[in-house]
């Protein structure tokens, strides 16, 4: 199955949506989405000559996505930085805190080479939603651009 990826319009905003076989294949998806938002392309475009580890908890899946997403935004805005590939470990659950442990891989933004399209400015609580759908799960929700 894999991981795969669809953007959703949502009024001025839109939303980003990933597929997987696991949760954690879902917001890696999830994730993809997020990114090809601001540079226009294939992941596989997106050089990983940058790791950043990334690592947040929340309640519930829901907004264990929401903070994994406000996270790599933060990440990529400080320091000027596209990423293509992702690593999600998930873990807790069951009346402990969900956590999420995260490998991004990327490089410096460069506008010769991403084809620039929009700023996410933050992932919101809307349209959100993480759950198993048939077969695979969906990690959505929608992004302020």
């Amino acid at each position: 199955m894999g991981v795969s990826f669809q953007h959703f319009e949502h009024g001025a905003d839109v939303g980003v949506r990933g597929f997987g076989a696991t949760p954690a294949e879902a917001f890696e998806g999830a994730a993809q989405a997020l990114f090809a938002l601001l540079c226009e392309g294939p992941s596989s475009a997106v050089r990983a000559e940058v790791e950043e580890r990334v690592e947040v908890e929340a309640p519930n899946l829901e907004e264990l996505l929401v903070a994994f997403l406000n996270e790599l935004i933060s990440i990529a805005d400080a320091r000027r930085l596209v990423f293509g590939r992702f690593r999600v470990e998930i873990s807790g659950g069951f009346r402990q805190r969900f956590r999420l442990a995260a490998r991004a891989g990327g490089e410096t933004f460069d506008p010769a080479r991403h084809e620039f399209t929009v700023v996410p400015k933050g992932a919101t609580y809307t349209a959100l939603r993480v759950a198993q759908d048939g077969e695979r799960w969906v990690a959505q929700c929608v992004v302020d651009v």
